[in-house]
């Protein structure tokens, strides 16, 4: 998930001017700016000034802003799963506990006050345009959470695996907006206690 990131402000220094350390200073640029303000709200100029790289490295690097927004999005799919993955292996073996686990981790990612929404929902909404680049990912990144929350589901006996996935799915969706908009004493004060709630229900039909 997104962490909180510093935006670089000074110039490029001799150590920065490799290809790879250009690349990853801009990327990390602008996917703080993308988060905190919105890809649209973004320029390539702002990226520019706030990396302290030059724009034709820029462009070397991501030929379109288009390119830029893939990157940052493929960049948050990775950090997501790899925080997933850390979540799961404290459960590991009990994929109840697991399910359990990431309930209460994504609800303590939602209540931190750099939280601003779901990046993969956020550029969904920016970009109605199912055949943007940006929506595969969102949409293969959502596909992917879906299926592990069933394969976790039916590891743990669950009679509808793919019913609570999707259960659980839309429920964390309509916590990482609702969590954005009202805060922690919004609705979202009680993500934790519907997750169980439902996988309770889900386990007691089996």
């Amino acid at each position: 998930m997104n962490k909180q990131r510093t935006v670089a402000t000074t110039e490029a220094g001799p150590g920065e001017r490799s290809p790879s350390v250009a690349r990853a200073r801009i990327l990390e640029t602008a996917a703080a700016l993308f988060y905190r303000e919105g890809v649209r709200a973004v320029g390539v100029d702002l990226v520019v000034e706030r990396s302290g790289v030059a724009k034709t490295s820029l462009y070397r690097h991501f030929t379109t802003k288009d390119d830029l927004v893939v990157a940052f999005l493929e960049q948050e799919d990775a950090e997501y799963w790899r925080d997933w993955d850390g979540v799961a292996e404290k459960a590991k073996g009990d994929a109840s506990a697991e399910l359990e686990a990431h309930i209460r981790w994504i609800a303590n990612h939602i209540l931190k006050p750099t939280y601003r929404g779901c990046p993969f929902l956020n550029v969904a909404t920016e970009f109605p345009d199912t055949e943007h680049p940006a929506r595969a990912i969102t949409t293969r990144h959502k596909l992917e959470l879906h299926r592990r929350l069933a394969a976790l589901a039916k590891q743990a006996g669950i009679r509808k695996p793919a019913e609570l996935a999707d259960q659980l799915g839309l429920l964390f969706d309509g916590a990482y907006m609702n969590g954005h908009l009202t805060g922690k004493k919004g609705p979202v004060r009680s993500f934790v206690s519907a997750g169980l709630a439902l996988l309770r229900l889900a386990q007691e039909q089996e």
